[in-house]
């Protein structure tokens, strides 16, 4: 049986139900804190582009969040992170959040979205729906992240930053 999650962008009342659902799903607060800063980093927040899975009465159990950060002095997108209540891990949930940011991402002008995170995060947290986007592992001067290519873009390659770890 498929289960269609219901997608929208994050609203200001999700704020506080997405910090529990990050601790909740990475049981670390470390995550919560970096997804503050996220949100208070006025180069990487992008209003519109964090998107919230929601249950039947509109409860937020996922989200994925693409920020911006560069690859030299190319714009790109950063997928990460991306959360998923632990009950509603490998349900799809998290896909739902993902392919609803990527399929806005493609009208954005930037080329490509680098993925935050590790391998073994990506099936529990939605990733391997990102598959259908086009996945390349570019060599970065930094860690070795994957990067999904949107619309019919080249992925970039140089050395990444992203603005709220420097």
């Amino acid at each position: 049986m498929s289960i269609t999650w219901n997608t929208r962008v994050e609203t200001q009342s999700d704020i506080e139900p997405l910090r529990d659902l990050t601790r909740d799903a990475f049981g670390r607060q470390f995550e919560v804190d970096f997804l503050d800063a996220l949100r208070a980093d006025t180069v990487a927040w992008i209003p519109g582009l964090s998107f919230v899975a929601t249950t039947s009465d509109d409860e937020p159990i996922a989200y994925a969040l693409l920020t911006r950060c560069h690859v030299d002095d190319v714009p790109v997108l950063s997928l990460g992170p991306v959360a998923v209540l632990p009950a509603y891990q490998r349900r799809g949930a998290g896909g739902a959040a993902v392919r609803t940011a990527l399929a806005t991402a493609r009208d954005r002008p930037e080329p490509a979205a680098v993925v935050l995170g590790h391998a073994e995060y990506y099936p529990r947290f939605g990733f391997r729906q990102a598959t259908g986007f086009g996945i390349h592992h570019p060599q970065y001067d930094g860690p070795n992240l994957m990067a999904i290519a949107l619309g019919n873009h080249t992925v970039p390659t140089g050395t990444l930053t992203y603005p709220v770890t420097g």
